[in-house]
């Protein structure tokens, strides 16, 4: 079984055990694995890439670059990086190369991995993983076309520094001259992995558990938060793999996202389905948890009187990042949780990618030691999406401010 397959595979064990929170599907070895593999995979020898790099280019190694260091900043399971500084240029550039026949390793196995989702949702995990990983299939696909990976990150960059008088995070620029399949040369931007802050806010001298640490840690969540926020619920197309091993800590708490081989572009449909659904979450409104649960095409079995709550509770499990008082982990697959009294038959394939990056953020969150609801800072944004396709009135209009008076009243009753 190829390495990259392998990173999936744990993948999946993650999401199913944030999911159903059931911790020993994926043990705390697997996690630590699947974090060496985002950005630690065995590299590719140097030779090899510079025969890759000079095939795709057209030009040699020592026409193209003043300097070129054969030792990767990282390799992951489809490429690695190399660190570089153009001719005539006084800043450095990162090179991306795609690891020769990687791609047909991994399309080859990736059945194996369907054929294993398939047996798992059949034992009292209750929940559609086939369509799950049929998405995967797709969003790998897409990784090993770095002309895609680049207008996706040239989309992202301009749409975040257009909607922002400062961007919430940075996306490294192109240089579009030196793009191919599988090259892929970008601005150089220099920073602290988001999983070495800790070591760094230490070195420091400051006190990992103080006021200073606690408020770089809140930045750093809101911008992430932010940016996701507007890519998910204003544009729809988005970062679709925001793991540790792809952020970086930059100068005052600044966040760079780096990696856009896996992006997602919602349709409008399931866009604002999602929006109606951070408003139900943020509002606590069972009623239009469940409205917009059928609006995105999510399949549910009631197994219990109290639909309502229990459809909230799995809403709040699944697509939110706040866990309850105490709470380190969730645990929804316990005898009274609503992944036992509601089964989610199907679940819309092109969901997938928001289900993940909320529990990425999560994820995060955890680590940092801060509970927050992505819901809750959503809030606004989805309000404004909602209200630019005609389906929410406008908060400051005398109708909306009447609409909702009158919601506020009848919750009451």
């Amino acid at each position: 079984m190829s390495l990259p397959l392998t990173r999936f595979i744990i993948c999946v064990l993650i999401l199913v055990a944030q999911i159903v929170g059931k911790p020993d599907l994926a043990p705390a070895a697997w996690v630590r694995r699947l974090v060496t593999l985002c950005d630690q995979a065995p590299a590719t020898p140097y030779n090899v890439i510079k025969a890759e790099l000079e095939r795709e280019l057209s030009q040699s190694v020592d026409e193209l670059f003043d300097t070129f260091d054969a030792n990767p900043l990282g390799s992951a399971s489809i490429a690695q990086v190399h660190r570089a500084r153009l001719w005539g240029d006084k800043n450095d550039v990162v090179v991306k190369v795609q690891h020769p026949g990687v791609q047909h390793l991994m399309m080859t196995d990736i059945h194996n991995l369907q054929a294993f989702a398939l047996f798992i949702q059949k034992t009292d995990i209750k929940f559609d993983l086939y369509s799950i990983t049929k998405e995967m299939e797709k969003q790998i696909g897409y990784e090993f076309n770095f002309l895609r990976e680049a207008d996706a990150m040239e989309r992202i960059r301009n749409f975040l520094y257009a909607n922002n008088k400062k961007s919430p995070v940075s996306v490294p620029r192109v240089v579009r001259n030196l793009v191919t399949r599988k090259v892929l040369v970008m601005e150089c931007i220099n920073g602290i992995p988001i999983m070495k802050l800790g070591d760094e806010i230490a070195k420091r001298g400051i006190n990992p558990a103080g006021k200073v640490a606690a408020a770089a840690k809140q930045n750093i969540l809101k911008s992430l938060t932010l940016a996701y926020g507007q890519m998910i619920l204003k544009s729809g197309f988005f970062h679709a793999d925001p793991h540790p091993g792809n952020i970086l800590i930059c100068r005052g708490s600044e966040v760079a996202l780096l990696d856009y081989g896996q992006v997602k572009d919602l349709p409008n449909q399931l866009r604002l389905g999602y929006a109606n659904l951070i408003l139900a979450i943020a509002d606590k409104d069972p009623l239009r948890a469940i409205e917009s649960f059928r609006e995105l095409g999510i399949i549910t079995l009631t197994k219990c009187e109290d639909e309502q709550n229990e459809m909230l509770k799995l809403a709040t499990t699944m697509f939110d990042t706040k866990l309850p008082p105490g709470v380190m982990m969730l645990q929804p697959f316990s005898e009274d949780s609503s992944i036992k009294r509601i089964s989610v038959e199907a679940f819309p394939e092109e969901l997938f990618s928001v289900l993940r990056t909320v529990h990425l953020l999560r994820g995060l969150s955890v680590g940092m030691g801060i509970n927050y609801s992505c819901a809750e800072q959503w809030k606004p944004i989805a309000e404004e999406a909602l209200c630019r396709a005609g389906r929410l009135p406008d908060k400051n209009s005398r109708r909306g401010r009447r609409r909702g008076y009158l919601r506020r009243i009848f919750r009451r009753q």
